[in-house]
């Protein structure tokens, strides 16, 4: 037996250490939370890209009573990105939540799945920025193999 592992690429910044671009993305993404529909959950997330021609577009979760009706913030933001047709990649996405849980609130499995099908589609990896929803604390991953490392790709179908 060989095992496999792979290392993850995450790297911690306080909220000064990020570069000017990436504090103006956080600050958008805490403030898209504002129009999360989350009435079932109480727990608003905001999202935030950030285009190569430094266009940002935003998202918020938005739930229905359906439960799998609902979106997350991720993906409001990138089908956003996609039904607009938008000419320029993706550098950045932020995500933060405003609930104050003691840990990190990392992307959901599907919007892992969502944002490697949008990363594969484009020229190169961006970078995913989580926000701590306590702390001074944001994580930055360059590209989502490193939180989802066996995503599903247009490859696996036949």
């Amino acid at each position: 037996m060989k095992k496999i592992q792979k290392s993850l690429e995450l790297s911690e910044y306080s909220f000064k250490e990020l570069s000017p671009t990436y504090q103006n993305l956080v600050q958008k993404a805490k403030g898209a939370f504002e129009s999360s529909y989350s009435p079932y959950s109480n727990f608003p997330v905001g999202a935030a890209l950030l285009l190569e021609n430094s266009q940002i577009i935003l998202g918020s979760n938005q739930e229905n009573a359906a439960y799998p009706s609902g979106l997350c913030a991720e993906r409001v933001a990138l089908f956003n990105y996609g039904a607009n047709q938008r000419p320029t990649e993706i550098v950045a996405i932020a995500v933060a939540v405003k609930n104050p849980i003691d840990s990190f609130a990392y992307p959901c499995g599907s919007c892992l799945q969502v944002i490697s099908e949008f990363e594969n589609n484009q020229s190169k990896e961006f970078e995913i920025i989580i926000s701590h929803p306590k702390e001074d604390k944001y994580l930055i991953c360059k590209g989502v193999s490193n939180l989802l490392p066996f995503s599903f790709k247009k490859e696996n179908l036949i």
